[in-house]
């Protein structure tokens, strides 16, 4: 079972800590999702790589339309920071990956689709349900997801593959080139968890819709590797 509760945690336990220990099970899990693992050890074709990107770009298409929505909403506010913004760079490498009809080649899946839902039903009304959300998806672009473009870039030779191309061509959603300093980044994002004024209650929801988004991030990658 994966823990939600908080009240066991010291009270001297920063959220940003107690929220990274409550969700690591299904981070992992979804760390480990055969489609991931082919994907990293290029034993797919790059349309598939493209297909993964399309299910994402549905994903952060909702998820920053609700950021733009939330941005003077005191608590989601300073999380929607435009410098995350991810849309122009992954419409950029499905456009250099899929040609200008990637939208037709690659069309969403049932569980992506549901997670789109998902985010539409919580995120635009429940600013803790849109940092939960948040959190998991631009975090881990900021932290795993940097070893991933590494590995991307290396197993499918885009370099190689796109010479004229721009810079990580293929790999461009990985590249937060707004952000200055990654690692100050992701410190003053823990900073706001911990100072968001959620009580007890408010935490242990917010931790519960993390491991949601979770659980349904996972569905996309497992909707992949069918």
């Amino acid at each position: 079972m994966v823990p939600t509760n908080l009240d066991s945690a010291p009270v001297d336990v920063a959220f940003s800590v107690a929220l990274k220990d409550a969700t690591q099970e299904l981070h992992d899990a979804a760390e480990r999702s055969p489609f991931i693992g082919r994907l990293l050890g290029g034993e797919l074709p790059v349309d598939d790589y493209a297909r993964f990107l399309a299910q994402l770009h549905d994903v952060y298409e909702v998820l920053e339309e609700a950021a733009a929505q939330l941005a003077d909403d005191p608590v989601a506010g300073p999380f929607a920071e435009p410098a995350l913004t991810r849309l122009p760079s992954l419409t950029a490498d499905l456009e250099l990956l899929g040609g200008a009809g990637w939208r037709q080649r690659f069309a969403p899946t049932a569980a992506t689709d549901a997670l789109v839902d998902h985010l539409r039903a919580t995120c635009f009304h429940w600013p803790g349900g849109f940092v939960a959300h948040h959190y998991v998806r631009y975090l881990g672009d900021l932290s795993g997801g940097q070893i991933i473009r590494r590995i991307l870039e290396r197993v499918y030779g885009f370099a190689d593959r796109y010479p004229s191309g721009p810079a990580h061509a293929g790999v461009r959603f990985f590249v937060f080139e707004h952000l200055d300093n990654g690692v100050q980044f992701k410190k003053r994002y823990r900073e706001l968890l911990d100072h968001a004024p959620w009580d007890a209650a408010e935490r242990e929801r917010v931790v519960a819709e993390a491991n949601t988004a979770f659980r349904l991030n996972t569905a996309v990658f497992d909707s992949l590797g069918g």
